[in-house]
């Protein structure tokens, strides 16, 4: 996607997307990346068609996932090869691999693209990666059992979260040091920062919530529940999440109540729910903002949906335990 598009509203996005259909009477492309934890593999899927063109076996265990800006590039945990791999998006060779500690699960990159920063959950750290020198520069004590991390889109902050020590450890991006903590509900898994940077959104998988944080004060503005009719609450653990850039809807993966909670995300309240594939980990919006792609660990597949209607059309098959997503346009 080019910068002047990236720079518009996602409701101008999808409008164009719309589009787009209408005159060329297909849906804009998208290429998806699925890591696949018990394959050692990553499958692709063509988002516009939602067929599996690819598979391709990479490092153990393989868990995050993300693009590298200039799209050429892909970043896998490979958990249980001890490393981050750099791979080619096009071949889906390996060309490099980058020192992550001991068990690396998920990771955030920087906004200007120059360090990675990796949570060790066996050794209660942050590593901070430098990807040009392709060497650690720095570890992090943090709480224990890291697993969410991200990095504010304004640069400021990287927030990990410890699923034992219920917090969320905010480090001075400058300095690379904690400098505050919000406690937050149990089992802490995912953060994701607003596009505005305002506020931080993390899940706890236990409590079955999502606590949103005012950036700014590092102060819990509300913690959002979730009740499914038919769904024991023991189902309900939320783990991935999804902003979309005018913070006018947040996607929440809740894991084996094999739904994606649809959240106003200005007035913080629940919408709607979707029916997806079985235990849904993760999700990635397509570059447009016109589709949402989740990984279903247990059901082995892939759920297309459409965010102009909020209707999932599409399951792809990829294999087994699905777990990260990354999208390339």
């Amino acid at each position: 996607m080019n910068r002047r598009l990236r720079a518009m509203p996602s409701h101008d996005r999808r409008l164009i997307g719309v589009v787009l259909v209408l005159l060329c009477g297909v849906a804009a492309a998208d290429t998806v990346y699925v890591t696949l934890e018990k394959d050692d593999a990553i499958a692709v899927v063509d988002g516009a068609t939602g067929i599996r063109t690819r598979t391709a076996r990479i490092g153990k265990r393989p868990r995050g996932i993300a693009l590298a800006k200039d799209g050429n590039s892909l970043y896998v945990a490979a958990s249980d090869s001890d490393a981050i791999q750099v791979i080619d998006a096009g071949t889906l060779n390996v060309t490099g691999t980058l020192p992550a500690g001991k068990d690396p699960e998920t990771f955030a990159m920087d906004p200007d693209d120059r360090f990675l920063y990796v949570s060790n959950e066996d050794d209660g750290r942050v590593t901070v990666i430098d990807i040009a020198a392709r060497k650690a520069v720095k570890e992090i004590p943090v709480g224990i059992e890291p697993e969410g991390i991200a990095v504010s889109p304004d640069g400021r902050w990287v927030v990990s979260t410890s699923e034992t020590t219920n917090m969320a450890h905010w480090i001075d991006r400058a300095k690379l040091e904690v400098v505050d903590n919000t406690l937050v509900d149990p089992r802490p898994r995912a953060a994701t920062f607003t596009a505005d940077s305002r506020q931080l959104w993390v899940s706890s998988e236990i409590a079955g919530t999502v606590t949103v944080i005012d950036t700014e004060t590092r102060q819990p503005l509300k913690t959002i529940s979730f009740k499914i009719a038919g769904v024991t609450p023991e189902k309900v653990q939320p783990v991935g999440i999804r902003i979309d850039p005018d913070r006018r809807y947040a996607y929440v993966a809740l894991g084996p109540a094999n739904r994606v909670a649809v959240v106003d995300a200005q007035k913080l309240e629940v919408k709607d729910y979707l029916l997806v594939g079985q235990r849904v980990w993760n999700l990635e919006f397509s570059p447009d903002f016109g589709r949402l792609y989740t990984t279903n660990g247990l059901s082995n597949d892939v759920s297309i949906i459409d965010l102009a209607s909020h209707k999932v059309t599409k399951s792809v098959a990829v294999g087994s335990h699905p777990w990260g997503v990354a999208v390339r346009p």
